[in-house]
């Protein structure tokens, strides 16, 4: 490997250091109508009545649309591969209103100024109804979020909007009850995870054009280019074929993207209209109305044998959807499915959850899926099983963690064919110093150092679902032209990919020219999601270079008057070692121009019937003031297994910041809302995310295994890496005061309260 396994800079960060015009609103038209959103105040109301006639006498309006002018036809904003399981439970505006910042009309003008205007004198009447906020309530409540008789789910996921259930399900081996009845050791507790903004720098942006042919373009700052085109089409109404989507560079989306969360509303316009549109999501929107993580409730029980053997796990999940039912089926079954098989020694699992809708503002997908929220109650049990066994948590684990080679009934009955999670919790146990810090040290200042661990393993896309074809063609003067369908969002894909196709092709990363994603000429990819790109598109690279290299030799064949099997690829020359005969890669890009019936050019798709987890470990240091509560993180080692790592330096940035998330998941970050519904979490002055002044020191490092399914030996690596935080910083918090913070985030009250009553 020359190029991959190295730290090469990304192809496109001169661009986006030197502030070119690379994102949506940058490359907006300026004859754009302006399109903003009215919403509603109430978390419960039937709309009555809506009168924009003054609004309409603004200087500049052009239209206010509401219910009565949008399609009547459901259908859900969660970029999925169809059929998808998040049930048809959205119309584009609804005459029922189901949470405080739904949308109740689409406002478009010449100017912002026209719209900010206009949208004070619409008047719209309410019949207030009784919301429906506390999630464990909910199910088989005789409040109703979804009582339409249209609300439709295409999946056997067990939802049923008339018990106001998104989804439940049961997944279970052996008879836990009785293991967990035989165990000397038995902890038994609930964990509560709150919802969490992804707080991406680039807000939700979209802008529309009609083009000659009669056709929507959408150009959107989304994760799901293709899977945008379904939705849109079923939204509005309209064939695909009328729908083309474009993604331009993505400040940012840490799954908040993988929700067709603004694309819609412009859309809409531009096709009533006939005109260009845009809708940029301000931070307050973003914050209120947008698809934050969904906040579980986790039961756990978890049982060890006198020699320390973890031999049940039980584990039951209450799954906050809010109005609106995306990615709700799918993130609650991590939260088993990807902690539970953590633990190899198993005689028996239970996995139960239900997901149920409430009146506040509907999840979606946030980095880690569901599994951090899993993770944080699985290894906080665990965790407390050590402290009852008078054990090391790290000795807990050594003894049960899952090795190479073993079958995980948990995690779908497949097999961990690379696993360094020994390796990882060996590396971090030394980094960190543990055996001298463990449990906690007195600092005999009134602050006390305490240290806690967790694991965390995630997926490398959706097996037997996500699929990924990339397209390759040698242009004259043989350069390459790598056409990809998976959205980089500032993850850094399209570099790691040209990095696998430059090594396939043994040429140089200048030799490549990647393309971004366009639904008319990009090859189909579901997106850039569940970790997916690295392991399924990178597949994808490596066999399309493969068929294209045989092209280039059976060309090259040809040129040279000899049979393919003869001659030989270097990556500059097709040449045949019997006679010594070569042409150059450069001389077979050009001929091609001329008097050729074979375009040079391949595409192949790939999919895995599996998705190899990979493994970290994470070790936490922190310092409690024993007079005030309050928590300082001092020190973060986390220790990764990806498989081979393809880029080091990305992977070791995505890896910090995802520890960054998880440590802001942990300590800082809460969605307040009021008794009627109003989110008081609207600004960052309210929602406090970390800045690096909070986060004390993070040192990461790769424990490397090899993956035979993955390219190059490589797995996935985008959402593992903020699992741990949560885990290890509460049992820190616990080492060095005695006191468990099952609810997060962990906050200097919640620590002061308990050490008070304690006490």
């Amino acid at each position: 490997m020359k190029k991959v396994n190295q730290a090469i800079p990304k192809i496109d960060a001169k661009a986006l250091v030197t502030g070119k015009p690379v994102y949506t609103d940058d490359l907006a038209p300026k004859d754009c109508l302006v399109v903003k959103v009215l919403r509603s105040p109430h978390a419960h109301a039937l709309i009555k009545n809506i009168d924009s006639a003054r609004a309409m006498k603004v200087p500049g309006m052009v239209a206010v649309f509401t219910y009565e002018d949008c399609p009547n036809e459901r259908f859900t904003m969660a970029g999925q591969t169809y059929p998808e399981p998040s049930p048809y439970d959205r119309l584009i505006l609804d005459q029922r209103v189901r949470f405080v910042g739904d949308a109740v009309a689409i406002v478009a003008g010449e100017t912002k100024e026209a719209v900010d205007r206009a949208m004070k004198m619409i008047k719209v009447e309410y019949e207030v109804l009784t919301p429906l906020l506390d999630f464990r309530k909910a199910k088989d409540n005789d409040i109703l979020v979804h009582p339409e008789e249209n609300w439709r789910s295409l999946c056997n996921v067990g939802a049923d909007n008339q018990r106001n259930l998104c989804a439940s399900g049961k997944d279970e081996a052996g008879d836990v009850d009785q293991v967990l009845s035989e165990c000397k050791y038995v902890v038994e507790q609930t964990y509560h995870t709150q919802a969490n903004q992804q707080a991406m720098m680039e807000t939700f942006r979209t802008y529309c054009y009609m083009d000659v042919y009669g056709r929507l373009n959408v150009v959107s700052s989304t994760q799901v280019t293709f899977h945008a085109r379904r939705i849109l089409s079923n939204a509005l109404g309209i064939p695909k074929s009328k729908i083309r989507v474009i993604k331009p560079r993505i400040g940012g989306g840490f799954g908040a993207k993988q929700t067709v969360v603004s694309e819609v509303y412009p859309a809409f316009v531009t096709w009533k209209t006939g005109r260009p549109s845009k809708i940029i999501y301000t931070r307050e929107e973003s914050q209120i109305a947008s698809s934050p993580r969904h906040e579980m409730e986790v039961h756990v029980r978890v049982g060890a044998d006198e020699a320390g053997i973890i031999r049940a796990i039980d584990v039951y999940t209450l799954s906050n959807t809010g109005a609106f039912g995306e990615h709700g089926p799918t993130t609650v079954g991590l939260s088993g499915h990807k902690s539970i098989p953590l633990y190899g020694k198993t005689d028996a699992f239970r996995f139960r959850y239900d997901v149920v809708y409430t009146n506040v503002m509907s999840a979606g997908a946030y980095r880690g899926y569901g599994a951090t929220q899993g993770i944080f109650a699985v290894e906080s049990a665990v965790n407390e099983l050590a402290e009852q066994m008078h054990m090391d948590p790290v000795k807990l684990r050594e003894l049960n963690m899952v090795k190479e080679g073993q079958v995980m009934p948990a995690y779908y009955g497949e097999t961990a064919q690379s696993c360094a999670l020994d390796r990882c919790m060996a590396r971090a146990k030394e980094m960190i110093g543990w055996d001298k810090k463990y449990p906690a040290r007195d600092m005999g200042n009134g602050k006390v150092r305490g240290v806690g661990v967790a694991m965390a393993m995630q997926g490398s896309g959706i097996s037997n679902v996500d699929t990924a074809s990339v397209a390759m063609k040698v242009n004259d003067d043989g350069f390459y032209s790598l056409m990809v369908g998976a959205s980089d969002m500032g993850t850094g894909c399209d570099t790691i990919l040209a990095q696998m196709a430059a090594d396939c092709m043994d040429c140089e990363m200048e030799d490549i020219i990647v393309s971004g994603v366009d639904t008319d000429s990009s090859p189909y990819d579901t997106g850039s999601y569940a970790s997916s790109t690295t392991y399924v598109t990178g597949m994808a690279v490596i066999k399309t270079c493969e068929k294209l290299k045989e092209k280039i030799c059976l060309k090259g064949a040809e040129y040279l008057g000899c049979e393919k099997e003869e001659v030989e690829f270097d990556g500059k020359r097709v040449w045949c070692p019997k006679d010594g005969k070569e042409i150059t890669l450069k001389e077979i890009g050009n001929r091609i121009m001329c008097a050729n019936e074979e375009a040079l050019m391949a595409s192949e798709a790939h999919y895995s019937p599996t998705s190899p987890p990979p493994f970290m470990v994470g070790m936490a240091e922190v310092e409690v003031d024993l007079e005030t509560g309050k928590v300082t993180p001092i020190d973060y080692v986390a220790v990764v297994d990806c498989g081979t790592v393809v880029n080091p330096s990305l992977a070791r940035v995505q890896t910090e910041g995802g520890l960054v998330q998880g440590i802001g998941m942990a300590l800082y970050e809460d969605v307040v809302y009021n008794p009627k519904g109003q989110n008081f979490s609207n600004s960052f002055m309210q929602y406090k995310i970390p800045t690096r002044q909070d986060t004390g020191e993070i040192r990461v490092e790769f424990e490397s295994s090899y993956e035979p399914t993955g390219p190059f030996g490589a797995k996935s690596i985008g959402e593992i890496v903020i699992n741990t935080p949560s885990p290890a910083l509460a049992a820190a918090v616990a080492n060095a005061t005695g006191v468990h913070i099952r609810e997060l985030p962990i906050t200097a009250e919640k620590v002061y309260m308990g050490m008070k009553h304690s006490s």
